[in-house]
């Protein structure tokens, strides 16, 4: 009877533990969609000061010193703060896959408030593409099921990870210099994008170290890589907001963060998906649509940018654009 008990005992402990999981996921769900809805009105806002802060063509560097004097980058980067700061509390709760495959929604808030602020609607397929970008990622969270895993990756991980991005990350921006416009703009959103994976697997070592106090932090070796790479994404967002309009380098970053992130978190954090038999064609086809969702959104931005009469260096030249007629495309 005794043995019994003990038992019972252990199952309950077990089913208590089980609740207190699916609870902490639930709770980083929701605070990983009010990050993404912060983040999406803050994309638009801060592409908007990109775009209108200066018509001469200025370099990645001297775009963020002009930007720091702009009020309305600044409420963007409010936005933002916000954003990351909910984020670092959903991924203190669940996995980095959970949480960045979150942020593709925040596409579904930037969308329509860029449309009512350049007074330009959204066209039937750019909502089409939109809607299913968010509906494959929700295919993949509930079907994959991604569990949290290590808090901290060891350095040698790290290493294998910069010898990977960091020349992808070179040739992006290298690429960027060759062409204009939504091209531009893409290269140097998966630039952006990249960083700022980086930056929220990172977020959960600075997290788990955080407690332990500011020594503990100082002695961290993440968190020299996480300044540094949000600096390096901050640049090179404006500098994507800046080559072209928000349809070609938002669903570029709101997609591709994700991805990214969402890779290292499995390779680098040991983060796992509950896949197998049909579950695996399924998130197998739920990334396929995340990539021609993205491609018909980046296309649909470069056909809108033809028909409002586009100049050769990638700067829309209608009245209502968020683009002055005289802005370069050139980041």
């Amino acid at each position: 009877m005794r043995a019994g008990t003990v038992e019972l005992l252990r199952h309950r402990t077990r089913f208590l533990e089980r609740e207190v999981t699916i609870a902490k996921v639930d709770i980083a769900a929701l605070l990983a969609l009010v990050a993404a809805l912060m983040s999406g009105v803050g994309d638009v806002i801060r592409q908007q000061s990109a775009q209108e802060i200066t018509d001469q063509k200025v370099g990645h560097l001297e775009l963020l010193r002009m930007s720091l004097r702009d009020v309305k980058w600044w409420l963007g980067g409010i936005a933002a703060v916000g954003s990351f700061a909910l984020q670092a509390v959903a991924l203190a709760l669940g996995s980095v896959v959970l949480v960045q495959a979150l942020q593709v929604t925040a596409l579904l808030f930037a969308l329509p408030v860029y449309a009512w602020l350049t007074r330009k609607g959204l066209t039937r397929w750019e909502w089409v593409w939109a809607l299913l970008l968010a509906g494959a990622v929700a295919v993949f969270v509930e079907v994959g099921e991604p569990a949290a895993g290590y808090q901290r990756a060891p350095l040698h991980a790290w290493a294998v990870v910069a010898m990977v991005i960091g020349p992808a990350m070179v040739l992006c921006v290298l690429g960027a210099r060759l062409w204009s416009g939504p091209v531009a703009a893409v290269l140097l959103a998966l630039v952006s994008a990249s960083s700022w994976a980086l930056f929220a697997v990172l977020t959960k070592a600075i997290v788990d170290v955080l407690p332990d106090g500011v020594g503990a932090l100082l002695r961290a070796p993440e968190l020299y890589g996480w300044v540094l790479v949000a600096v390096v994404g901050t640049i090179f967002q404006q500098s994507a907001f800046r080559a072209s309009a928000l349809t070609a380098s938002l669903p570029t970053m709101t997609v591709a963060e994700p991805l990214v992130a969402s890779s290292l978190g499995v390779v680098v954090l040991g983060e796992t998906l509950h896949t197998d038999g049909p579950k695996v064609i399924a998130l197998v086809a739920a990334v396929v649509v995340v990539v021609v969702a993205t491609t018909g959104l980046a296309r649909g931005e470069a056909a809108s940018m033809n028909d409002h009469g586009t100049g050769p260096d990638g700067a829309a030249q209608g009245a209502q654009s968020l683009v002055p007629s005289s802005a370069t495309g050139e980041a």
